[in-house]
C-alpha cells in the first residue's frame, strides 16, 4: 500500500477520498485553484498545493501541474475522483509514466470503454444486448442520414468520446437531422477533442439503470446490484436510487451478470459502472460503461453496507477485492438528491453566491456529502453540485418518508438551490410509485416552477 495520496479533484468528491485514506492510515495532498483557497478539503489534507487560477483549464485539467504538486509532496498515488481527469486516458498514463499509482482502471481499459462506439463493440461480442445503432463513428452526414432511415426516427446522435450528455442531440425526422448532427459534432468537439459521433435509435420512455462493478489486479470482478437514474434533465442525473423499483432479482441477476461479463472482458481494476436503458417491456440494452467512481456512489454504499472509495483504494494498492457480493447483499432502499446551486425555474440557470447560512439534515439513516459552509462562497467555473443527501430506510416508503423530512429541514440561504423542486419530486405520484423513466420531467414542467 502506498503512503500518501493526491486528490486531483474538489469539492464533496475530494472530502469524501480524504476521508476513506484517513480511515486507511493514509496521508492526503489536496490541490485547489486560486478560487477554492478556502475549500475544505484544503483544510482536511495534510498537505495542500496551489495548482493555478480559477478556470478548469489552468488548475484541474493542468496535467503537468498537479504531477509537480504529486512530486513535491512526495504522493506516490493520485486518485482522479469524479470529472475532470478521472477518465482521462493519457493522464493515467502520465501518472505511471511518473512512477505513482493511479487509483483507477488502467488507460486501456479508460480507452476501451471511454469510446463509447468502441465499448459497443466490444459488449456485442460478448452478446450482450445494445440499443440499435450504428457499428462505429460515422464518417459522414450522408452515411448518417442513411443510417438514420434505417433505424426508423427518432434517433439519437451520440459523441463517440465522452457522456454526461454533451454531444447529445435528438433528431424526430430527417429534415431535423442535419442540424442535430452538426451541433452534436461542435459540442462533442468542444467537450471532448473529438468530433465522432455514432447513432442509436430512440427509445420513448425508458429507465437508466446502472450497475456498480468492482474488479481487482488478481482477475476477480462482481457487481453490487443496480442503482436507478431515471430522473434526469438533458441527460444530467438529478436523482438515484437503490435497489430500482423496476428490477426484480431475475432482471437484477441478468442484468448483473452481463455488466461483470463487460468487467471482464477487459480485466477491469476498480470501480466502475455499466450503464443500461430499460425499456417499457423488461428489455435492458448496453449503454456504456463509466470507468470511475460516480456521483451516485452512497446510494449503493448504503445498501450494501459496503466503503466503495476504500475499496478503490485497496484495490490500486495490489489488495484483492474484500469480498465477492455479486448482488446478495442488499439491505433496505437508499435514495440520492443532489442539491444544486441553480434556479430550477429558469432553466436550471447556475445561480454562484455567498453562502449566509447552512443547517444540514440529520437524524437515523441520513447522510449528507457535502464541501460547503455559512460564509462559503460558490465560485462560478465548475459544477454547481452543493451537497448530496442520502438516506436509508427499511422499506422504499421509509426512505422517501426520510428524504422529505431530510430536504424540508435542509437549510441554504444566499444562494438559489434545487431543494423546494427536490422535494416536490419527492412527493409526485408517480415518483411515489415508482412509475417514473428519462422523460419525467419533461411530461412534468410544473415541478420546475415554485408553488404558491
Amino acid at each position: 500500500m502506498f503512503k500518501k495520496v493526491l486528490i486531483a479533484n474538489r469539492g464533496e468528491i475530494a472530502l469524501r477520498v480524504i476521508r476513506a485514506c484517513k480511515e486507511l492510515g493514509l496521508e492526503t495532498v489536496a490541490v485547489y485553484s486560486e478560487a477554492d483557497r478556502e475549500c475544505l478539503h484544503v483544510r482536511f489534507a495534510e498537505d495542500d498545493v496551489c495548482i493555478g487560477r480559477a478556470p478548469s483549464r489552468d488548475s484541474y485539467l493542468n496535467i503537468p501541474r498537479i504531477i509537480a504538486a504529486a512530486e513535491i509532496t512526495g504522493a506516490d498515488a493520485i486518485h482522479p475522483g469524479y470529472g475532470f481527469l478521472a477518465e482521462n486516458a493519457e493522464f493515467a498514463e502520465i501518472v505511471q509514466a511518473s512512477n505513482i499509482t493511479f487509483i483507477g482502471p488502467t488507460p486501456g481499459q479508460i480507452r476501451q470503454m471511454g469510446d463509447k462506439a468502441t465499448a459497443r463493440n466490444v459488449v456485442q461480442r460478448l452478446k450482450i444486448p445494445t440499443v440499435p445503432g450504428s457499428p462505429g463513428p460515422v464518417e459522414s452526414l450522408e452515411e448518417a442520414l442513411a443510417i438514420a432511415d434505417k433505424l426508423v426516427f427518432p434517433v439519437i446522435i451520440k459523441a463517440a468520446g465522452g457522456g454526461g450528455g454533451k454531444g447529445m442531440r435528438v433528431a424526430t425526422d430527417a429534415e431535423q437531422f442535419t442540424q442535430a448532427y452538426n451541433l452534436a459534432r461542435q459540442e462533442a468537439l468542444a467537450a471532448f477533442g473529438s468530433d465522432q459521433v455514432y447513432l442509436e435509435k430512440y427509445l420513448a420512455r425508458p429507465r437508466h439503470v446502472e450497475i456498480q462493478v468492482m474488479g481487482d489486479t488478481h482477475g476477480k470482478v462482481m457487481h453490487l446490484c443496480e442503482r436507478d437514474c431515471s430522473v434526469q434533465r438533458r441527460h444530467q442525473k438529478l436523482i438515484e436510487e437503490a435497489p430500482s423499483p423496476a428490477v426484480d432479482q431475475t432482471l437484477r441477476e441478468d442484468m448483473g451478470e452481463a455488466a461483470v461479463k463487460a468487467a471482464e472482458a477487459i480485466s477491469y481494476v476498480g470501480a466502475g459502472t455499466v450503464e443500461f436503458l430499460l425499456d417499457e417491456d423488461g428489455a435492458f440494452y448496453f449503454m456504456e460503461m463509466n470507468t470511475r467512481i460516480q456521483v451516485e456512489h452512497p446510494v449503493t454504499e448504503m445498501c450494501t453496507n459496503f466503503d466503495l472509495v476504500k475499496e478503490q483504494i485497496r484495490v490500486a494498492g495490489g489488495e484483492p477485492l474484500s469480498l465477492i457480493m455479486n448482488g446478495n447483499r442488499l439491505r433496505g432502499h437508499a435514495i440520492e438528491c443532489r442539491v444544486n446551486a441553480e434556479d430550477p425555474a429558469r432553466n436550471f440557470q447556475p445561480a454562484p453566491g455567498l453562502i449566509t447560512a447552512y443547517h444540514p439534515p440529520g437524524g437515523p439513516g441520513v447522510r449528507v456529502d457535502t464541501h460547503i459552509y455559512a460564509g462559503y462562497t460558490v465560485p462560478p467555473y465548475y459544477d454547481s453540485l452543493l451537497a448530496k443527501v442520502i438516506v436509508h430506510g427499511n422499506t422504499r416508503e421509509e426512505a422517501l418518508a426520510r428524504m422529505r423530512q431530510a430536504l424540508d429541514s435542509f437549510i441554504i440561504e444566499g444562494v438559489t438551490t434545487t431543494i423546494p423542486f427536490l422535494s416536490r419530486v419527492m412527493r409526485h405520484p408517480d415518483f411515489v410509485a415508482g412509475k417514473v423513466d428519462t422523460k419525467f420531467l419533461e411530461r412534468e414542467p410544473q415541478l420546475l416552477k415554485e408553488q404558491t
